[in-house]
């Protein structure tokens, strides 16, 4: 996200919802379609079945944008601690809500 607010060059504000609070975030409501469908028998059997699947799933008449990554990722990549200090000097974290409430300004 830093590189991203560098990129862009304008400040970014995140807001995370606290676990447990998934009524509050929209996008949660599209996860309860495919666990209804789940619920009913629908199995995940093959990639093709999981597109047809997920593409029912609507919040509030919107339905979702879909597309196929193929894209292998390289697990256990991490920052050095060096970089990673970098990193926390460009957040801004909210002293009631360190953990859900971040603001990043570019440089």
């Amino acid at each position: 996200m830093v590189e991203f607010v560098d990129l862009l060059n304008i400040p970014i504000q995140l807001l995370y919802y606290a676990p447990y609070h998934s009524k509050y975030n929209p996008i949660e409501g599209c996860w309860g379609i495919l666990d209804q469908h789940w619920n009913r028998g629908a199995k995940l059997v093959d990639v093709e079945v999981m597109l047809f699947w997920v593409s029912s799933m609507t919040c509030k008449g919107l339905y979702p944008i879909l597309s196929l990554s193929k894209t292998v990722y390289q697990k256990g990549i991490s920052l050095t601690k060096k970089a990673m200090k970098r990193v926390e000097s460009r957040l801004q974290r909210n002293p009631l809500l360190p953990k859900w409430d971040i603001f990043i300004q570019p440089l």
